[in-house]
């Protein structure tokens, strides 16, 4: 569920912004039936907080600093997660406060019309939300830090909010795409987020007219029980230009990184001389992936995340903690070192 972070004035939150992982939540419990195929397998196991795992673990200030060393004057390629948002108010898949939930496939969205409606239903009415969300302070330091205390390669990221370009880090790679892009699956043509939104309002004019009573059910509903899952007359449009399925310009489970996108996440983690790893669990093969093959090239790795990892095992430093906790402390040093 969202959390709920602070806001003010110089506190980069704007509060809580909708709960994506929702959106992608699968359509039902049981497999969809109905006209057409569903074309995908069996459903994806509901994701949440890693089984047994311990939270809230922080290294020893050796350890911290011991992060920091590896990384000063050199070429980084910094991979990022979904625990560098949750100060901005966009929940994780994994952390200790993730909401379990059954992922929705490319294949279940492709392949029935009941799927789409649910998601777009559920992205209606968390957009005005999600698109409110601001960089946070872990965006701000890594933004700064890449100024100041190595040179990035790319900030490679698994996030689809935008909210490290915001923040000022350059150059970022939307590793699984953007959530304001939409991109049609037949002639490939990309188009507004925003635009599409405004069409759907205009589509569905009940469910606009209760905008505000919806969002405030989604916000505090559990996984599921929000009343727009029962908005089973949603409408949406097809691809105004062939007539094809559209679809957020996002990687779906069971789809795969654009072959463009992941040559130029390689080639930044082939020019760094360390990769630093920023809240991620790196469950999925997608983000896994950039840390073997920095193990293949004997490439320093450092994993700052609170919570465990599935490259534990292969980092060069393994740091504990809140990723803004670990980044202010290094920001702290790089302004020693520049003083």
């Amino acid at each position: 569920m969202t959390r709920s972070p602070a806001s003010g004035p110089g506190s980069g939150r704007a509060g809580p912004a909708a709960d994506v992982g929702r959106w992608f939540s699968t359509a039902t419990t049981a497999p969809l039936e109905g006209p057409g195929p569903t074309r995908g397998g069996p459903r994806l196991p509901a994701w949440g907080p890693m089984e047994g795992a311990h939270y809230g673990r922080r290294s020893a200030p050796g350890e911290v600093d011991a992060g920091l060393a590896l990384l000063p004057d050199r070429p980084v390629a910094v991979l990022t997660g979904a625990g560098m948002s949750t100060g901005s108010g966009l929940p994780d898949y994994r952390g200790r406060d993730a909401v379990p939930r059954s992922p929705m496939t490319y294949q279940e969205f492709m392949g029935h019309d009941l799927a789409r409606r649910r998601y777009w239903a559920r992205s209606t009415v968390g957009w005005e939300q999600f698109r409110t969300a601001r960089p946070g302070r872990a965006h701000r330091l890594l933004a700064a830090l890449g100024d100041t205390l190595f040179s990035p390669t790319a900030v490679i990221t698994q996030n689809v909010d935008g909210l490290h370009q915001a923040a000022g880090s350059d150059p970022v790679i939307d590793l699984h795409g953007r959530l304001d892009r939409v991109r049609c699956q037949h002639c490939d043509a990309l188009s507004s987020r925003r635009l599409l939104h405004e069409r759907m309002l205009m589509m569905n004019p009940e469910l606009a007219a209760r905008l505000p009573e919806l969002a405030a059910d989604a916000a505090q509903a559990p996984d599921g029980d929000a009343e727009v899952d029962r908005t089973s007359t949603f409408r949406y449009p097809p691809c105004p230009l062939c007539g094809g399925i559209l679809k957020p310009d996002v990687v779906f489970f069971g789809e795969s990184a654009r072959r463009e996108v992941v040559t130029a996440a390689f080639t930044a983690l082939e020019a760094a001389q360390a990769l630093l790893v920023l809240g991620s669990s790196l469950t999925v093969q997608s983000g896994l992936r950039f840390v073997r093959a920095a193990v293949r090239t004997g490439t320093p790795i450092v994993i700052v995340n609170d919570g465990p990892t599935r490259a534990d095992s292969l980092a060069t430093l393994r740091v504990h903690g809140r990723i803004e906790d670990i980044l202010a402390v290094w920001a702290g040093a790089a302004e020693e070192r520049a003083g």
